[in-house]
């Protein structure tokens, strides 16, 4: 691997940390509980883990020039995985396990205030 490689991929995580951060604020600012950054689990992983009322929410974080683009940045596999290990999780916390599960996109874009898209895809889309 090249140095330059390793630099933009280093400059990748760094800025994708940093708008998880941001994410997590705004959602935190509109009421939401984040329960955990970057969850792994065998089924994918997932950015923001969020729960607000009985809602228990995957937030996926993309940073692009408009919110078209943040949307189609998630492709249908990547929505279903999403799905699958939200509701794994949910299912493994009695908790959670009858909560409301649901797919939101944070978009964030230079120079504009976060945009939080509630029930971004729903499951016909990733068909």
């Amino acid at each position: 691997m090249t140095e330059a490689r390793r630099r933009r991929g280093t400059a990748a995580r760094l800025s994708g940390r940093r708008g998880e951060v941001v994410a997590a604020l705004w959602l935190m600012a509109k009421g939401y509980r984040i329960l955990g950054f970057r969850h792994r689990l065998p089924q994918g992983e997932i950015d923001l883990l969020a729960t607000r009322g009985r809602v228990l929410v995957a937030v996926e974080v993309k940073a692009r020039t408009s919110i078209e683009a943040a949307l189609e940045a998630v492709t249908p596999g990547q929505r279903q995985r999403l799905r699958r290990a939200l509701r794994a999780y949910a299912a493994r916390r009695p908790r959670l396990a009858t909560a409301e599960v649901r797919l939101d996109l944070l978009a964030l874009a230079p120079g504009r205030f976060p945009r939080h898209i509630r029930g971004a895809w729903s499951e016909d889309d990733d068909s």
